[in-house]
């Protein structure tokens, strides 16, 4: 993330704000991973397939919960874990986040499968409706189980 600007604003613009939180992949996809995959721990972030580097992930998750975006609280099976979530703030990025994966599928060669894209493309409103239940009932089911990631126990819960 810049350095330099954290804090300052620029311009007042809100996209120059909102980036200054989300100033690299890095953030957006631990957001991502939150909201879609059903991650909830480091662990999970970390063998996402992504190949972030741990000391960068501290940081980012770090800074998400600075900015109000997750939260941290200690695993209540596993006091030296801890499990993150998104907060209001954060839930409000999906209908950003969904933008992005329609458009990144639409635009990049991704290998998702265009079906799915076509139907997330067309019912925009019930996918963002059933990100914000899950998130309201902190379920940690992965809505888009074809991104792939680490097999995943309910423990992660």
């Amino acid at each position: 993330m810049p350095k330099q600007s954290r804090g300052h604003n620029r311009s007042g613009c809100p996209v120059s704000l909102s980036l200054e939180v989300f100033g690299d992949r890095w953030s957006l996809l631990i957001v991502r991973d939150l909201m879609v995959r059903g991650f909830r721990n480091f662990k999970d972030f970390q063998e996402s397939g992504e190949g972030i580097a741990t000391n960068i992930l501290a940081g980012r998750l770090r800074n998400l919960e600075t900015a109000g975006i997750i939260t941290a609280q200690p695993d209540p099976e596993d006091a030296r874990r801890v499990l993150y979530r998104l907060t209001r703030k954060g839930i409000d990025l999906a209908p950003v986040m969904l933008e992005l994966l329609v458009w990144g599928a639409t635009h990049e060669p991704s290998g998702a499968p265009c079906e799915v894209i076509a139907a997330m493309a067309k019912n925009r409103d019930a996918i963002l409706a059933e990100v914000r239940r899950r998130w309201e009932q902190n379920d940690p089911t992965p809505l888009l189980p074809w991104l792939g990631g680490p097999k995943r126990s309910r423990k992660s819960k």
